[in-house]
């Protein structure tokens, strides 16, 4: 088969290489999309210690089964299917409630397994039987099934919030997981959605493809006082800050409404992990902050509920479709920013 393999940092190769065969409880999944995360262009640019080359990334996948192990029951070949990403231990308290992804002893899909930027991908024994194999309606456009996983992510930090009808939502950041959160804002019942953002061509693309309410250029103006003139001085019910930048989550808690509260949904670099928040506000105005990592398989269920019945709309995030000899473009073109969402059709 065709794979795309990272030797590190800048070095992807497309190489022919054997063709997986499913042991028993295994699944062999024909991968037909798999879009191009920011944590792969992270690893294409710079390298991470959990994926040790030569390997195989790419996690946000949708495809057909082709082969089954012995002793998988359950699944048909050719059935369409979208796979989840965190492989839990299965032993931890974590694992226990279901919560995979916060697993003690976390693995996952396109990290320390083989992913998706490949013509076929072998799903282990631990993932078959954990469920990390999702069956999706053979109407589902691959392409639309791939961006069920960041849409999962999204789920997941958005059940902390308990977005409803009659709340603000401020979302910081107009990249596709900002985009996403306020399409999934936006189904939850929000009545107004403020998308925030620094890149006017950011903010242009929101204007086309997404249904928030107000667009803030926090270029040219404070996005804290716009908030606030937008809510009467309230302050947002709900702010989920969707980009990697200390002064963002600073913004966010003094943006906040009482009671408001707040995801950290993105991670700062790892150099510079530590933030100074106003605890007092925190405090006094009995705000709620949470952070949000990966997701777990009810909120692929969720997400491809969605995405299949296009509530949320996946066409709307995907700007480039690539072959896998295209990759190293994907990854350039996802860095720069200039589009969303970037699937490559192995």
């Amino acid at each position: 088969m065709r794979a795309a393999v990272y030797y590190g940092p800048e070095d992807i190769r497309i190489q022919d290489v054997p063709t997986p065969k499913p042991g028993p409880g295994e699944i062999l999944l024909r991968v037909h999309a798999c879009a191009i995360c920011g944590t792969d262009v992270r690893i294409y640019f710079h390298g991470q210690k959990n994926v040790v080359p030569p390997a195989i990334t790419g996690h946000e996948i949708c495809g057909t089964i082709e082969a089954l192990g012995d002793g998988v029951h359950g699944y048909k070949v050719g059935q369409m299917a979208v796979v989840v990403t965190p492989v839990g231990c299965g032993r931890c308290r974590f694992c226990r409630r279901g919560v995979h992804n916060l697993c003690v002893d976390f693995r996952a899909v396109g990290y320390q397994f083989p992913g998706g930027f490949a013509e076929y991908m072998p799903l282990n024994e631990a993932a078959v039987r954990q469920g990390n194999v999702i069956i999706a309606p053979d109407s589902l456009p691959p392409d639309e099934g791939a961006l069920v996983e960041p849409l999962s992510c999204c789920i997941n930090g958005q059940e902390y919030l308990d977005v409803s009808i009659g709340d603000t939502v401020a979302v910081i950041g107009a990249g596709p997981i900002g985009g996403m959160h306020v399409e999934l804002a936006r189904s939850q019942g929000a009545t107004k959605v403020i998308l925030v953002d620094i890149a006017e061509h950011r903010l242009a693309m929101a204007r086309e493809r997404f249904s928030a309410d107000v667009l803030v250029d926090s270029s040219k103006e404070d996005p804290v006082a716009r908030v606030m003139a937008e809510t009467d001085g309230a302050g947002a019910d709900v702010v989920i800050v969707a980009c990697g930048v200390a002064s963002a989550q600073q913004q966010a808690i003094r943006m906040a409404a009482f009671k408001g509260r707040v995801s950290l949904f993105a991670g700062l670099p790892k150099d510079k992990p530590t933030v100074e928040l106003d605890s007092n506000a925190i405090h006094y105005r009995e705000l709620s902050v949470y952070g949000a990592f990966a997701s777990h398989s009810t909120d692929y269920m969720r997400a491809l509920s969605l995405v299949a019945s296009r509530r949320v709309d996946a066409r709307k995030f995907i700007t480039a479709r690539l072959p896998l000899e295209s990759i190293v473009e994907g990854m350039k073109m996802s860095k720069s920013g200039e589009g969303l969402k970037v699937v490559v059709n192995p």
